[in-house]
């Protein structure tokens, strides 16, 4: 009995002291907790519980409630994360996009249980923590989007049950560990755009249950290791944008799930192997931009799958093989800059989803087959640098959805058939130079009024240039050199703002831009000629240099009347002894009747006197917070009364904005009221808490916690042009368009801001050339600096740059694009950089589908010509509308 006793004793003590280092480690776990949320700023925390397991982001386990998952992303966080470290239990840390800095902590090391590790899209620097190497456990390490530097260490060799080992766009060099490929569970490995150089480790697949490999654009060399195919299970391979050499495995044929091959841009050599046929999941196969050679393997037309086929720029012979006509979801055939030969493959015509087809610079010596508008999709025909030869045919007309048309350099003759001008969505490209095309040009092409660009020179061309071209209202480049037109070149803008080179060539031809006029000119009138051109250029060298020190001095005036007017704004709103004072109230009013009675124009006033409510701070305007005693919330523009236009102008004010108020669109933000004390001018708009279009292109804390969505993007530019084409139809320019001017409402619809600006600021007084140099840095046109006037050519740059942001989620200017240079020039000279469109473009979600890839590459088309540096090439709003638009309905 006493034994018994002695041993429930003992029983009782061990659980109470049990119970008591659980409730310790409680305490403890939720005094970290305390002190996290105090370093990073995390809202949420403690405010309606003590209860730290239902706090956001916070997950126990449910026996003890010790934490074991802490989720933290997207929330703009800052500070030291060490003491996270302290969870014992966790099993679950996601810190990815956040503003996170310095080094990884070592300590996370110590983290015995950690399953989950997500520090992605951070500023995180330094080189990976060796410490990582004691986490056992860990399944899935994602350290991408950082700043990290150095090499791989090989302490990570420990993580044996690694699925998921994510580290690309980072700073990272040296060689991949062969112990990579040691990684038995391994499932993704992505490890793109570092500096990693030496080969891809021969056993990476080997033993592991490889499905996803990403290695683009590093410096890896050697060939692909035929491990990474052994297991069959591979799904994904991209390597392009490295130095990557050898031939293609055979043992690819084994890997019957795989469904993207990107392999461009590298020195591969050889064959395609057979085996490709084998690859049944097949969609996209991309290798372009290689050394491969011999026939294209008729053994493709085995992948039903395929979407895209692009072999370009490599060294492929022979002819097409007929049995691609059986590849029905083909949509992108790109085989240009090749040595293949034969008739165009009328084969491949039957695939009713062809998009693209592309047999440019290649040795075509057939005719243009009559079935070449079978394919109803069709929005690309490149057949330039070729020897096709014989009559281009009538049924041309038939491909009604075309973009481009490019037939440039062949042998073809007969005339042009009136029915090109049938295809009303031509846009990008006409290009029929470089032939034997005879007879005059139909007056149909007129009704071409989409078309950008005209080229029909080095032909046998005869006849007027027709004035029904004029009905081209879209067009900015021409060319009509070296054929033998006859009369007066039409007097049409394209045309006079033209190079006289467009025009050469044509003995008959006469008239702007060419240097004479349709009447002979004599010896004295060449000379009188010259003289006026001489005039003409020392005129414009005094103007630009005049302009340009104007400009500098209004710069410089700006920016000391800005600062002295923010110093006697503050000293308005706080008196001596720190206390807020009351402003006078001159006007007020709101325009919507059912918010009269929810806004108080003191509650208004109050909350743009203090900082801590500030949102933004624009170019003519500062934006605050307002939270009125109703429970409505406010976002209100203090305008900068840089001309004293509120003192001295304050009844025209308030009529304009009155007629401002009457303003409606769907992409345009609605004026619900104004306030007026001293020389202040406050104006009322709806408050969104998605912020601004740069904050949810640039800002982590603003972005949405899904991934990142083209669709959304794309029906966001889209938006934004059609608000702009409604104040441009309104005669209304525009003076401050950027990414930061647009807000996105609860369902991401974007609302163009600023627009009172645009008619408060009196253009007569000069006040709307201010906004040449004093506008957002990085969207103000090229020209602006010399005309100091605001334009709509102007504003439609300025869309460009924005339309520019949402493709690639770049700053308008950033360091890493090199001293000098801004977005739009570093996109514009990405060719002399041997870059790709693909390359400019955001990758995670061009990579996403081919259908997006597709939709982002006409989008950038419509943005270079929104950048083009001379502003009479670039088309109206209304046009760019229309042009994306199109994208959304292909």
């Amino acid at each position: 009995m006493a034994l018994s006793s002695l041993f429930t004793t003992l029983l009782i003590g061990l659980l109470l002291s049990r119970s008591q280092l659980v409730i310790a480690q409680l305490s403890h776990d939720q005094t970290i907790l305390v002190s996290v949320g105090k370093e990073l700023g995390v809202s949420g925390w403690g405010l309606n519980s003590s209860d730290y397991c239902s706090w956001p982001g916070i997950g126990c386990s449910s026996n003890n409630s010790m934490v074991e998952r802490l989720v933290l992303s997207h929330r703009g966080l800052q500070g030291n994360v060490t003491l996270i470290s302290e969870l014992k239990a966790l099993k679950w840390l996601d810190l990815s996009y956040n503003n996170l800095d310095g080094s990884i902590p070592p300590a996370f090391g110590n983290l015995s249980r950690l399953e989950f590790l997500d520090l992605s899209a951070n500023k995180f620097g330094s080189s990976i923590p060796i410490e990582l190497g004691s986490l056992r456990n860990l399944r899935a390490l994602n350290l991408s989007n950082n700043l990290l530097t150095g090499e791989i260490p090989d302490e990570l060799e420990g993580l044996e049950n690694l699925q998921d080992f994510q580290i690309f766009t980072n700073r990272l060099i040296g060689s991949i560990p062969m112990w990579v490929g040691n990684l038995t569970n391994l499932i993704v490995f992505t490890a793109y755009e570092n500096g990693f150089s030496g080969k891809i480790p021969d056993n990476l697949g080997l033993v592991s249950e490889l499905q996803l490999l990403n290695l683009h654009s590093n410096q890896l060399e050697g060939s692909i290791p035929e491990s990474i195919f052994s297991t069959g299970k591979l799904e994904f391979l991209v390597l392009t944008l490295n130095q990557l050499a050898g031939n293609l495995p055979e043992l690819i044929g084994n890997c019957r799930g795989l469904s993207s091959i990107r392999i461009g841009n590298n020195k591969f050599i050889g064959s395609i192997p057979k085996a490709i046929g084998n690859v049944s999941s097949l969609t996209y196969f991309e290798a372009d931009n290689n050394n491969l050679s011999g026939e294209i393997v008729s053994e493709f037309s085995q992948c039903s799958n395929l979407t895209l086929l692009n072999l370009a720029s490599n060294g492929f012979t022979g002819t097409i093989p007929p049995e691609f006509g059986q590849l029905t979801n083909l949509q992108e055939f790109i085989v240009s800059g090749n040595s293949l030969f034969g008739e165009i493959p009328t084969s491949i015509l039957r695939s009713k989803n062809l998009n693209k087809l592309d047999l440019s610079n290649n040795r075509f010596n057939g005719t243009i087959p009559e079935t070449i508008c079978n394919t109803s999709r069709l929005q690309y025909l490149l057949l330039g640098q070729n020897s096709i030869r014989g009559d281009i045919p009538h049924q041309i007309g038939d491909c009604v959805k075309l973009l481009e048309l490019q037939m440039g350099s062949n042998y073809l003759t007969g005339s042009i058939p009136p029915e090109i001008g049938h295809i009303k969505n031509l846009q990008i490209a006409l290009n029929l130079s470089f032939n034997h095309l005879h007879g005059v040009l139909p007056p149909d092409l007129g009704r071409l009024d989409k078309l950008v660009s005209l080229d029909v020179s080095n032909n046998q061309l005869t006849g007027n240039i027709p004035l029904a071209l004029k009905g081209m209202l879209s067009l900015i480049e021409v060319n009509f050199s070296n054929n033998q037109f006859t009369g007066p070149i039409p007097t049409f803008v394209p045309f006079q703002k033209s190079l006289n080179s467009s025009f050469l060539g044509n003995k008959g031809l006469c008239g702007e831009p060419l240097s004479y006029s349709c009447g002979n000119l004599n010896g004295s009138d060449h000379k009188s000629y010259h003289h006026k051109v001489s005039y003409r250029i020392i005129l414009i060298v005094i103007g630009s240099g005049l302009a340009v020190f104007v400009s500098v001095t209004v710069v410089v005036l700006l920016f000391m009347m800005r600062e002295r007017q923010e110093k006697a704004a503050k000293a308005a709103g706080i008196s001596d002894d720190g206390t807020s004072s009351r402003p006078s109230i001159i006007a007020g009013n709101v325009f919507v009747e059912n918010l009269r009675q929810a806004i108080e124009f003191d509650a208004v006033v109050k909350a743009t006197l203090k900082d801590s409510n500030k949102i933004s701070c624009g170019t003519f305007s500062t934006v605050y917070k307002a939270d009125m005693p109703s429970g409505m919330i406010l976002s209100v523009k203090r305008l900068r009364s840089m001309d004293r236009t509120i003192v001295h102008h304050q009844n025209k004010m308030i009529r304009e904005l009155e007629r401002l108020s009457k303003l409606s669109h769907d992409h345009l933000m609605r004026l619900i009221g104004y306030v007026i004390y001293e020389d202040v001018a406050l104006l009322l708009h709806d408050y969104f808490l998605n912020g601004t279009l740069a904050q949810y292109l640039h800002d982590s804390t603003k972005q949405p916690d899904c991934k990142p969505d083209w669709p959304t993007r794309l029906s966001i530019a889209i938006g934004v042009a059609e608000g702009l084409a409604f104040l441009h139809h309104l005669a209304i320019i525009h003076l401050d368009i950027s990414s930061g001017n647009i807000v996105l409402d609860s369902n991401f619809k974007p609302l163009v801001g600023e627009v009172e600006i645009s008619k408060l600021l009196d253009p007569s007084r000069g006040t709307a050339s201010i906004s040449a140099v004093a506008g957002s840095f990085g969207y103000i046109p090229p020209e602006y600096a010399y005309t100091m006037q605001v334009t709509a050519p102007g504003n439609v740059y300025s869309y460009g740059v924005v339309l520019l942001e949402i493709l690639t989620t770049r700053l308008p200017v950033e360091e890493a694009f090199g001293e000098g240079i801004d977005l739009v020039r570093w996109v514009h000279s990405a060719p002399g950089r041997g870059e790709t469109p693909e390359q400019i473009l955001d990758v995670r979600l061009s990579t996403v589908s081919f259908a997006w890839r597709k939709e982002m590459l006409a989008a950038l088309k419509v943005a270079l010509l929104c950048t083009d540096n001379t502003p009479a090439r670039r088309p109206k709003m209304k046009k760019v509308v229309e042009m994306l638009q199109e994208i959304t309905q292909t």
